[in-house]
């Protein structure tokens, strides 16, 4: 890890200090999101959508998590259960400086280890996801290894309202609550859509907040798309959520941003033409890379 890197991995921590702002979230979000469409057009690649859905949840994350782009044994974990969104994940890697312009480029090409799903191999990945409902396990695994550990850390699971169609993802959160991880916080990102149609006429999980919550879970619902909303959300301890593992159920809508994409099904899988890669860009706004 470079020497700015570093800063911005002591810049996240301080920004877990309440009242000390490090970034400017709404900036990192449009950044991330005008990535994004870079990254899919020039590597013709789908799961747009998902990953569209979730540039507001990873900017107001990753700053958050402690000795990002380190292996350091005490550094916070991040689980992207929702593997197939990883452009996402690392769009914001290369805004935080954890991984260069040459890397990110390697999107989806042979010998990358930018995968359509994480790989560990890349800093800033901590586990291989893509296996849907696997990474609430490895969530819940590493918040309870933290619980021993001399020096406790924090674990994040980004997680997608399909894999609360898995039940190991229930088996994960029960533990979690039964253990009390108060270290452990997941963005559950509903935005109502699967892979081949809505969530709600594929198995109806509207109920699932208030089930975490009934399990004992601290639950915090709010607009995933609201960057303010979602920091206050993450400035909660542990301490203040009586050491409960904590929800935060975050209603997002897939392909935000762009109005041919959203709420629409097919731009699961779909790859863009270049008059769609213009259009995208012009409405997402994005201005210079950092």
């Amino acid at each position: 890890m470079n020497d700015h890197a570093r800063e911005v991995s002591r810049a996240s921590a301080s920004h877990r200090k309440p009242g000390v702002p490090a970034i400017d979230v709404q900036a990192l979000a449009t950044r991330i999101r005008t990535r994004i469409l870079d990254g899919s057009f020039n590597a013709s690649k789908g799961h747009i959508g998902s990953a569209l859905s979730i540039a507001d949840l990873v900017a107001a994350v990753a700053p958050r998590v402690r000795g990002l782009g380190t292996r350091e044994p005490d550094r916070d974990r991040f689980v992207l259960s929702k593997g197939h969104a990883a452009l996402a994940w690392y769009c914001a890697l290369r805004e935080l400086h954890v991984i260069d312009d040459a890397t990110l480029a390697g999107y989806g090409t042979d010998g990358s280890l930018l995968g359509t799903h994480p790989d560990p191999e890349l800093v800033g990945n901590d586990f291989m996801t893509g296996s849907l409902g696997q990474g609430m396990s490895f969530g819940v695994g590493s918040a309870m290894a933290a619980l021993r550990a001399p020096a406790p850390w924090s674990t994040y699971v980004l997680l997608s309202d399909s894999e609360l169609d898995e039940g190991v993802t229930w088996e994960a959160a029960l533990l979690a609550a039964h253990h009390k991880c108060g270290g452990l916080t997941v963005l559950l990102d509903l935005n109502g859509q699967q892979a081949l149609g809505f969530t709600r006429d594929v198995l109806d999980t509207s109920s699932a907040p208030r089930s975490f919550e009934a399990m004992g879970w601290h639950l915090t619902e709010l607009d995933g798309h609201d960057v303010t909303a979602l920091d206050e959300a993450l400035a909660l301890s542990a301490d203040s959520r009586g050491g409960r593992p904590h929800l935060i159920a975050a209603h997002t809508t897939a392909g935000k941003g762009v109005d041919f994409m959203e709420g629409r099904v097919e731009w699961h899988y779909l790859p863009m033409t270049r008059e769609q890669y213009s259009s995208a860009l012009a409405q997402v706004g994005g201005g210079e890379h950092a």
